[in-house]
C-alpha cells in the first residue's frame, strides 16, 4: 500500500482489487450512522449503575479482564455485576435507542424520551436507595411517596440516601438525548434510512433482546446461573419486583388454616417453663420504642465519657439485659418495628403493615391489657397522621393516642417533639390514671439526620467527628439517654416508680453500613469492620423496680418476641394461635427471619448461633455467614443456611398469608 501524500486518507481494497480512497471523515460518517457512537455512552452508564448499586470495583476491571484471559475462576457474584448482568443491560439499551429511533415518526421519538427518561430515574433511585437500604428500590415504594417526602420536608432525610455520587447516574443523559436528536434530524433529512438489511438487523437485535429479557426475568429452567443474573441485572430485577409485588397478589388464593397453624408449629420457635412468669402483674408497662438505637452504644465510652450513663445504671440494678437481640423491621421501618412488637407479627418487604392492613383485627398487647383492666395510651411527638398512626392505633387497640396535635411543643429540636418533653408531658398526663396503665412512647429526637440544638448537646466530640453523621448520632443518643433519667426522675418523684415496669428497646439501625463514611467511622470506632452482626443489633432493657437482680440473656431475639416475652412477665392471656415470636426468657431456640437491609432469606440464630446475610444475586452460596458476636466471616455451610433461609422465607410468607386473610379475627370479640 503506497502513501498518497494525504496523511488523511486511507487506502484500500475493493473485491474488484481496486483501489478506493476513503477520507477519514467519511469513516467517522459511516460509523456514526450505523449507531455505535451509543454503545460507549451505554457503557458508561451500565458501569456507573453497577458500580453504584452493586459495589461494582471500576478500578479493577483490569484485574477482571487478567482473571477472564487467564481462566481463574471469578466469585459468582462478581462474574454476574462485572460481566453477564452489564452485557444484558447495555443489550436492552442499545434496542431501546435503535426501536425508538428507526424512524422520524413522533410516537417513536415520544415512546424514547418516556422510556429513557424513566430507565434514568430509576437508576438514579437505585443508586439512592441501595446506598441507604442496601437494596434496589421497588414499586411498592410509589405507595410510601407521601410518608416519604414527609420525612424528607420536616427532617432533611433525604441527604443521607441522595449522595452527589448518586448524581453520576444522569451523567449519560444529555448525551444520549442529543446522540438521539441528530439521529433523528438525518432521518427527517432523508439523509440516513434504513434498507432491507438494517431493518433485519433491527429485527434480529429486538428479537434477541426480548427473548434475553423475558428468558432472564421468568427463569423457565429454574438454573441458579440465571437466578444470579436476574437478580442483579436492571431489567430482569425490576421485572420480576413488578410481577412479584403488582401481578401476583392480584391473584386471590385460597387459605388453609389447618396447613398454616402446622407450619407455624414448624417454624416458629419454641419455648418452655415458667421462669419470671407474673413476675410484673399487676404493674404499670411503659413500653418505649427508642428511634436508631443501635446497641453498640450501650455500655461504650466515647472521648473519655460514657455514651449512655443512665442506661448503664440501669444495666447494673433490677434489668434484664437482652444483648443479642435484633430488629425485624420490614418496608415501613419504625411503623414496622412498632407492628412487630405489638403484635409479635412479622412485616414484609411489600409495604408498612399500619396501611397494608389497616383494617384487620388484632389482638395484640393494647388490646391484652386492656382485657387485663388496664388503660392503653400511645405518645408520639410528631403528626398522627404520620405512617397513618391515627388510623392504625384504633385497630391496635389504643384508647388514646397523644400526638404532636394534642401535646404542647414547648421543646423541639430536628424532627419533632424532643424527648425529655415526650416524657414529661407523658408523666404528666399518665399520672391522672386512675387505674393501672400500658403506655407506648416513640421517640424522635435520634431520627436521621441527628439534628440537635447545640444548646441541647452535652456530648464533648473529637475533632474528626464534628459535623460528621456518626458525631451527630452520638450526640443525639447522648441526649436520648438522658431523656431516660428524666423519665426514672419523674416517676420517682411521682411515685410512680416502684409499680411501673419500663421496656427500652431500638426500633432499627441509626448507623447505615452502606454509608461509606459512616463505615468508615464505625470500623474506627469499634476497632474492627463496622458489620451486620452491629448494624442490625438493636437493645432491649426490661427494668423491673425490685427484681432484686440484673442479668444478661444471651437467647437470640427480636422484636417479633417481645410481646410473649412481655405476656409473661405481666401474666397476660394469649388468645391467638398467630403468634410469630416466643418468650425470650424460657426459650429453646433464637431465631429470627430477616427482611430490611439484607435479602430475603437472611437469618440470624438457629442451632449454629449465626448471622446469615443472603446473596445480592439471590442465591444462598452468594451470602455470607457471620459470627453473631465477633461478627467474623465464617466458612460457608451452604446446607444448614439453605435449611434456614427456606425457613426464613416460609415463616415471614406464613405471617403474610395470616395478615393477608385477617385470620386473626375469628379469635376475638373486640
Amino acid at each position: 500500500m503506497k502513501g498518497t501524500g494525504d496523511s488523511s486518507l486511507l487506502v484500500v481494497y475493493d473485491r474488484g482489487d481496486m483501489r478506493n480512497i476513503i477520507g477519514k471523515e467519511d469513516i467517522k460518517n459511516r460509523i456514526r450512522k450505523a449507531g455505535w457512537l451509543i454503545l460507549p455512552v451505554f457503557m458508561m452508564k451500565t458501569w456507573i449503575y453497577y458500580w453504584q448499586v452493586h459495589m461494582l470495583d471500576l478500578m479493577n476491571i483490569g484485574r477482571y479482564l487478567r482473571i477472564l484471559i487467564s481462566g481463574e475462576e471469578v466469585p459468582a457474584y462478581e462474574m454476574v455485576c462485572v460481566y453477564e448482568a452489564p452485557l444484558l443491560t447495555i443489550l436492552l439499551l442499545w434496542a431501546i435507542y435503535d426501536i425508538g429511533s428507526l424512524t422520524d415518526r413522533r410516537w417513536r421519538r415520544i415512546f424514547f424520551y418516556f422510556i429513557y427518561t424513566l430507565i434514568t430515574l430509576v437508576m438514579l433511585a437505585d443508586a439512592a436507595y441501595c446506598g441507604y437500604f442496601g437494596r434496589c428500590i421497588s414499586v411498592n415504594q410509589l405507595r410510601q411517596i407521601g410518608s416519604f417526602f414527609q420525612i424528607a420536608g420536616d427532617g432533611n432525610v433525604i441527604g443521607a440516601a441522595l449522595t452527589p455520587l448518586c448524581l453520576l447516574t444522569l451523567l449519560d443523559y444529555p448525551i444520549v438525548i442529543r446522540l438521539y436528536k441528530r439521529k433523528i434530524s438525518r432521518l427527517k433529512d432523508k439523509e440516513e434510512r434504513p434498507g432491507k438489511w438494517r431493518i433485519l438487523l433491527h429485527l434480529v437485535l429486538l428479537t434477541a433482546s426480548c427473548i434475553s429479557w423475558l428468558y432472564y426475568s421468568i427463569n423457565p429452567s429454574g438454573t441458579r446461573d440465571v437466578q444470579r443474573v436476574s437478580h442483579v441485572e436492571f431489567f430482569t430485577s425490576h421485572t420480576n419486583d413488578i410481577i412479584v409485588n403488582v401481578i401476583d397478589p392480584m391473584v386471590k388464593k385460597d387459605v388453609d388454616e389447618k396447613a398454616i397453624q402446622e407450619s407455624m408449629n414448624r417454624l416458629v420457635p419454641r419455648s418452655e417453663g415458667d421462669q419470671y412468669h407474673g413476675l410484673a402483674k399487676g404493674k404499670n408497662l411503659i413500653l418505649i420504642q427508642t428511634e436508631s438505637l443501635n446497641d453498640f452504644v450501650v455500655g461504650a465510652t466515647y472521648n473519655g465519657e460514657e455514651i449512655t450513663p443512665n442506661m448503664n445504671r440501669m444495666l447494673k440494678e433490677d434489668t434484664l439485659y437482652f444483648d443479642r437481640f435484633f430488629s425485624t423491621t420490614g418496608i415501613g421501618n419504625t411503623c414496622d418495628a412498632e407492628f412487630s412488637v405489638l403484635n409479635s407479627l412479622y412485616p414484609n418487604n411489600i409495604r408498612e403493615c399500619y396501611r397494608m392492613y389497616v383494617d384487620n383485627t388484632y389482638d395484640g398487647l393494647p388490646w391484652m391489657f386492656r382485657d387485663a383492666g388496664y388503660d392503653a395510651l400511645a405518645f408520639h411527638g410528631y403528626i398522627r397522621t404520620f405512617w397513618t398512626r391515627g388510623e392504625a392505633y384504633k385497630n391496635q387497640g389504643f384508647r388514646k393516642f397523644y400526638s404532636e396535635e394534642e401535646l404542647d411543643k414547648t421543646e423541639v429540636s430536628g424532627f419533632g417533639l424532643t424527648d425529655k418533653e415526650l416524657f414529661r408531658q407523658g408523666v404528666d398526663i399518665l399520672k391522672q390514671e386512675k387505674k393501672p396503665f400500658f403506655s407506648f412512647m416513640v421517640t424522635l429526637t435520634n431520627h436521621i439526620p441527628y439534628e440537635l440544638d447545640p444548646d441541647l448537646a452535652s456530648l464533648k466530640l473529637k475533632p474528626e467527628d464534628q459535623g460528621t453523621l456518626f458525631g451527630q448520632y452520638l450526640q443525639t443518643v447522648r441526649y436520648t439517654d438522658e431523656a431516660f433519667g428524666d423519665l426514672i426522675r419523674l416517676l420517682k418523684e411521682n411515685d410512680m416508680y416502684d409499680q411501673t415496669m419500663i421496656v427500652i428497646y431500638g426500633d432499627h439501625q441509626g448507623m447505615n453500613l452502606e454509608t461509606p463514611a459512616v463505615r468508615e467511622s464505625m470500623s474506627r470506632f469499634l476497632g474492627r469492620t463496622y458489620d451486620y452482626d452491629e448494624m442490625l443489633r438493636v437493645p432491649l432493657l426490661i427494668h423491673l423496680p425490685g427484681l432484686g437482680k440484673h442479668e444478661r440473656v444471651h437467647t437470640v431475639g427480636g422484636q417479633v418476641d417481645i410481646m410473649p416475652t412481655i405476656a409473661n412477665l405481666m401474666d397476660l392471656k394469649i388468645r391467638t394461635p398467630y403468634v410469630f415470636g416466643h418468650d425470650l426468657l424460657n426459650a429453646k431456640e433464637g431465631y429470627i427471619g430477616q427482611i430490611s437491609y439484607v435479602g430475603m432469606g437472611s437469618f440470624i440464630g438457629g442451632s449454629k448461633d449465626v448471622i446469615y446475610v443472603m446473596g445480592r444475586d439471590g442465591t444462598v452460596a452468594g451470602g455470607r455467614m457471620l459470627s453473631i458476636d465477633s461478627g467474623e466471616e465464617l466458612p460457608m455451610d451452604e446446607s444448614y443456611c439453605q435449611e434456614q433461609s427456606d425457613r426464613a422465607l416460609d415463616l415471614i410468607g406464613t405471617c403474610k398469608d395470616v395478615l393477608d386473610h385477617n385470620l386473626i379475627q375469628k379469635y376475638v370479640t373486640h
